[in-house]
């Protein structure tokens, strides 16, 4: 797969973990967008070696979640 591709699915599932924070956790956009982007879940997704691009937004929200709750993402 090419790197746009890679990144492409990255922003996505970045949008989808955003809007999902928004509605799920009802926080405001800046504080969704903090919470993501400073987070181990992201760092991870954006690691492309370890290929969490690959998996449902349900599943990396589900990680992102358990970081969020537990402090620690699996």
């Amino acid at each position: 797969m090419k790197k746009e591709e890679v990144n492409f699915m990255i922003e996505e599932i970045s949008k989808e973990l955003i809007l999902l924070l928004v509605d799920e956790r009802h926080l405001e956009m800046r504080k969704a967008l903090d919470t993501l982007y400073n987070s181990d879940t992201y760092a991870r997704l954006s690691n492309t070696k370890n290929g969490l691009y690959t998996q449902s937004t349900a599943y990396i929200y589900e990680c992102l979640e358990r970081e969020l709750l537990t402090g620690k993402m699996m």
